[in-house]
């Protein structure tokens, strides 16, 4: 599952977690998903985990993998 968080040192950015790739940093703006790139030397005391709703307008959330469980009978 993506986490997104936001970076006090990237206010005009969004940083997330993708389990497949690893860290990424995108632009928040409309589709700023499209632009996203690795994020390196994150400093955890400037990361705010964040909704992924909050991001919805860069398209992250029409990416994100949501775990779906089966019903075991």
């Amino acid at each position: 599952m993506i986490k997104l968080y936001r970076n006090m040192e990237q206010p005009h950015s969004w940083t997330a977690y993708v389990p497949e790739a690893g860290w990424v940093v995108f632009p928040a703006t409309e589709n700023g998903w499209e632009k996203r790139r690795p994020a390196h030397g994150l400093d955890p005391l400037h990361l705010r985990e964040a909704p992924l709703s909050l991001a919805a307008n860069t398209g992250l959330t029409k990416t994100a993998h949501t775990r779906t469980y089966s019903k075991v009978a």
